[in-house]
């Protein structure tokens, strides 16, 4: 019998997939449970159209993401701190502060998580921070670190 699982079953296979399961343990296990429907003309097709629903959803968001790594790409963000000689600071720059000023000068905004920043910032300067946006999106965001 095929069945089309609605949660992933360990050993059988992922939510969304059709798979062949014997008669019992379709009747017996799966489908009291919940984890499977019986593969039908119509589920079939209920499963097509919600999986054309998600890639659209997921295409959606991705384009959006582009749209703002561009935005993101073609600004830069400006924080001022307090240094002492040589251009060296007091403490250092971090993600949250970046984060921060990206709200506050830009209108974005966006997790301190979502900024990578190896090593924070000690040094006065320009510096470019990476900007996870997506799995598939990363912006270069500007910033420009200068004294008080």
């Amino acid at each position: 019998m095929q069945v089309i699982l609605l949660d992933d079953v360990k050993a059988l296979g992922k939510k969304g997939e059709v798979v062949n399961v014997s008669d019992g343990y379709a009747r017996n296990f799966i489908l009291p449970k919940k984890l499977g429907l019986e593969a039908t003309p119509k589920n079939l097709n209920d499963l097509k159209l919600q999986k054309a629903a998600e890639a659209k959803l997921a295409q959606e968001i991705l384009e959006q993401a582009q749209a703002l790594a561009k935005e993101i790409e073609s600004k830069s963000i400006l924080l001022k701190i307090k240094s002492g000689e040589g251009g060296r600071t007091f403490g250092s720059v971090s993600t949250k502060e970046i984060a921060i000023a990206l709200k506050e000068q830009l209108g974005h905004d966006i997790d301190k998580k979502k900024l990578v920043l190896n090593d924070p910032i000690k040094n006065m300067g320009t510096y470019t921070v990476p900007v996870k946006l997506h799995p598939k999106v990363t912006a270069e965001l500007k910033v420009k670190v200068d004294s008080l």
